[in-house]
Parts: structure tokens; C-alpha cells; sequence
């Protein structure tokens, strides 16, 4: 069966995902090298953290992750499958040559599918660290994260002491979003783990280690964690810093990355870094901003935080995890003008923090279905003016940072994996009896124009 499971992705991949191959191959003939640093990542090994160096000779391709819920849900353990195939596709076609693939060719994916990636492409998972640890009513710890008071912090501040799993939550789900073995998964871990992080990680990879079994390929990919688990540990003139200064020089700078927002400056109520509360809130979510001048001087920005409705469940659309927090506070201009996170803890935009990710290929899931195609369109426009110099200064010479916009694919909303009988996505790994379920869906991955996602000035008409 693990044979089976393995060839069926691998050729439904190379009939389905092609455009995608070829795109990856040609942009690996024309990837550069030049100044770029090398990058940590980590894995965990039985519940053991250990951490890797890759060369920044390497093309990094992204997958991810949520740090939402402990138990990996069929979403993401397709988004990871997808992943390991790509790399492992384009770093064989890379050398061998774009050409039909045989029976042969087949055979020799399957093998190095079961194998740690070799190759220049080394694929790997962006995990967000700044995420609500519940923001999809979807954690079995959600009431104990309600009660400890952590619903609205940043899922890298909190802490396990307080955890436990959440019984009405198991009974009410079990089957749908979580099983009975990735209860006691997670009761396991939750002894051992006081980072909230490393218990995520930590079973989530467990998960992985025995989905590689199942699946005939080794799908423990690397992973990072941005952004707060980077700027604890820069210093005031490394990357995430330096970003933060240069976009509130101003009202001209902060205007220009409006811009790439599709903005306008009429109202500043969207901060491109969310201040944390001092009692430990960051929910983007529940954070209510105002950006003040004066004249072109960047003055204050105005943060409020007040208790916020998050997402439901795929199973239940009136379960609705909460932000819980009340707090109101005003920040200086000049502290984000001359940014030292220490001082001053925030949260920057996704779109923004991703500059500090190795990225030159990423993989997006259900654009133009459950896949937020703003937020696609903000993350390309600023890697487009990036790559001019105009925002940001020093980011390849200095920092050795890809400006160039990372190739873009998209995992197609109608092969997305869901539970055969509930039909959700965010059903838990352990609850499909039979994986093969999911591998009849079907495995594809399409290529995005990332022109078509560029914003273009206002009152531009090309």
C-alpha cells in the first residue's frame, strides 16, 4: 500500500502540476547565488528539537503550517505533500531535462521521495508565530486559552502551564476535527513542552513521521518561525528591524506601502506593525489602530484592543473562537521610527515579515476559493517595489535579501483534501480512516502569473 500511495501522488503530480515543473525548472536555470547569507531552520526528532544550517546557494520553496491547533489537519498535511513533490520533482527534472516522463522517471521519483531532499531546491515550512494559538475554533486547549487569559496573545507567548485539553471540545469534534489518538498525542506532549511553539511542533512532526510511512516519503520538512521569534533575537540594525525604521520615516513611506496595499490615507487605521499590549495582547484581529502626524512626521499611532469574534469551524459555524482582551494605549511615533522590539513589541504585516523569509518559490492554497487573494496582491506589489530600491534600502546588498517576487503556485481549490464524509478541510489527520481517501481526490498544483497580482498606481489605466 505505501508503494501505492507513493506512485499514485507522484504520477497524478507529474500529469497535473507539469505547467508548475517546468515553471520551477526555468526559474532554477536562471536562479543567482550572489550575496546570499545562509539560513536556519530546525526539525523535530522524537520530540527532540535540533537545528539546521542551509546554504544560501539553495532555491528555497515554502510551504506551511498553522500554529492555530496542535493536530495537523488534511489541509495542511496536503499542502506539505505538495511541497516535498515539487522540490523533489523540479530538482529531477532540473538534472535530467524537461521531458515526458516514463515509467522510469517515475520509479526514480518514487525512491527519492522517501529520501531526506537532495538538491538544489530545498523545500521548507514558514510557520507564524504571531498567529492566535486558537483563531479557528478548531484547538482542543481552547477553553483552558480562554480562562488562562492567552485567547489574544501571540501563540510565541504562550506558555502550557495553564493547558488542558478541553473535554466538550473532544466530545463535540471527535471524528470531524480531532481522533482519540491525537488527544492523547497532545496530552502527551503537553507534559513535556512549556513552550506552546515547541508543542505544536513538536506533535505535529510526530504526526509526520508516521504520515511518511504511510505515504512512502519523508515529509518532515524544516521549518522557521517568523516574525516575533526573529526579532526577539536581532539586533536594532538587523533585517526585521531596519524594515520596520524605513517604512515610518514618514508619511511618504508609509504611504508608499498603503499603496501596496490598495489603501488609501484617508482614514490610517491600518498599522504596518500591531504594538502588543503590555498585558500581553497581539491579536491582529482584535487591534484597532490610528496612525497621527504631524506635518509629514510620523507622530503616534493609537492602539485599542477590545474582545473579538475570530472564525468558526468548518463543522459548526456558530462555534466562533474569541480574542478576549481590553486594553488602549498610544505609541510614539519616534519608537517605530527607531525600532527596538524590546522596547517596543509588535507585530508587522505578514506581507512585510515574509522579506525576511529565504523564499523563492511559495505555495499558496485555494486562491480565489478559501485563500485570501488581498492579501496575495499586497505580498507581491511589495516585492515588485522592492525590488527597486524606492521603499526599503539595502535589502540584497546589506542584507542579502531575494527582492526579486518569489515564483507562485497555488493549490487548486477543486483538489483540495477534505474528510469523506464531513467534507471539511480542517478535519484532523486522524481522522481519516483510510488515506487513500484523500489520494483519490487527486494532487495538482498550478503556476501563478504574479504580474496579474500586482497593484497597479491609483489612476493608473495600464
Amino acid at each position: 500500500m505505501v508503494e501505492d500511495l507513493a506512485r499514485t501522488l507522484v504520477e497524478g503530480f507529474i500529469r497535473n502540476a507539469w505547467k508548475s515543473i517546468e515553471t520551477i525548472v526555468r526559474n532554477i536555470a536562471a536562479f543567482n547565488t550572489e550575496r546570499r547569507r545562509n539560513y536556519p531552520f530546525f526539525c523535530f526528532k522524537v520530540g527532540q528539537r535540533s537545528n539546521v544550517v542551509s546554504e544560501g546557494k539553495h532555491y528555497f520553496l515554502r510551504g506551511s503550517v498553522e500554529y492555530a491547533n496542535p493536530q495537523i489537519t488534511v489541509e495542511e498535511v496536503q499542502g506539505v505533500v505538495v511541497t516535498r513533490l515539487l522540490a523533489v520533482c523540479g530538482n529531477y527534472f532540473h538534472e535530467y531535462g524537461l521531458h515526458p516522463a516514463d515509467a522510469k522517471d517515475v520509479d526514480v521519483i518514487c525512491e527519492r521521495v522517501k529520501k531526506p531532499i537532495e538538491g538544489i531546491i530545498v523545500p521548507f515550512l514558514l510557520n507564524t508565530d504571531e498567529v492566535e494559538p486558537d483563531r479557528y475554533s478548531m484547538n482542543p486547549l481552547k477553553a483552558s486559552l480562554v480562562n488562562s487569559g492567552q485567547s489574544a496573545f501571540p501563540a510565541m507567548s504562550v506558555r502550557t502551564d495553564n493547558l488542558k485539553l478541553d473535554e466538550n471540545f473532544v466530545r463535540k469534534y471527535e471524528g470531524s476535527l480531532i481522533s482519540k489518538d491525537e488527544v492523547e498525542l497532545i496530552g502527551r506532549h503537553l507534559k513535556m513542552c512549556q513552550s506552546y511553539l515547541d508543542l505544536v511542533d513538536a506533535v505535529k512532526y510526530e504526526q509526520l513521521e508516521d504520515l511518511s510511512k504511510a505515504f512512502g516519503m519523508d515529509l518532515c520538512l524544516c521549518i522557521t518561525r517568523l516574525p516575533l521569534t526573529l526579532l526577539e533575537t536581532e539586533a536594532t540594525t538587523d533585517l526585521l528591524h531596519h524594515v520596520i525604521k524605513e517604512l515610518h520615516t514618514d508619511y511618504s513611506s508609509i504611504e508608499r506601502v498603503y499603496a501596496c496595499m490598495g489603501r488609501s490615507m484617508k482614514n490610517r487605521t491600518t498599522l504596518l506593525t500591531i504594538p502588543h499590549s503590555k498585558k500581553g495582547y497581539a491579536s491582529k484581529r482584535a487591534a484597532r489602530g490610528k496612525i497621527y502626524f504631524d506635518g509629514t512626521r510620523l507622530k503616534s499611532v493609537k492602539v485599542t484592543y477590545q474582545t473579538t469574534a475570530l472564525y468558526p469551524n468548518a463543522i459548526d459555524p456558530n462555534d466562533v473562537s474569541v480574542a478576549v482582551c481590553e486594553d488602549s494605549f498610544t505609541v510614539e511615533g519616534e519608537r517605530l521610527g527607531n525600532y527596538n522590539h524590546r522596547e517596543t513589541p509588535s507585530s508587522p504585516q505578514f506581507f512585510l515579515y515574509s522579506l525576511a523569509s529565504p523564499e523563492n518559490a511559495v505555495i499558496w492554497h485555494g486562491i480565489g476559493a478559501f485563500g485570501a487573494s488581498e492579501l496575495l496582491r499586497s505580498y507581491t506589489t511589495m516585492h515588485a517595489v522592492c525590488t527597486t530600491g524606492s521603499l526599503v534600502k539595502d535589502l540584497r546588498d546589506k542584507y542579502g535579501v531575494i527582492t526579486d517576487i518569489p515564483a507562485q503556485f497555488n493549490l487548486p481549490p477543486n483538489v483540495t483534501w477534505f474528510h469523506p464524509v464531513h467534507r471539511n478541510i480542517d478535519a484532523s489527520i486522524g481522522c481519516i480512516q483510510n488515506l487513500n481517501d484523500l489520494v483519490k481526490i487527486g494532487i495538482g498544483l498550478e503556476p501563478l502569473q504574479s504580474s496579474a497580482y500586482i497593484r497597479k498606481p491609483a489612476g493608473s489605466d495600464a
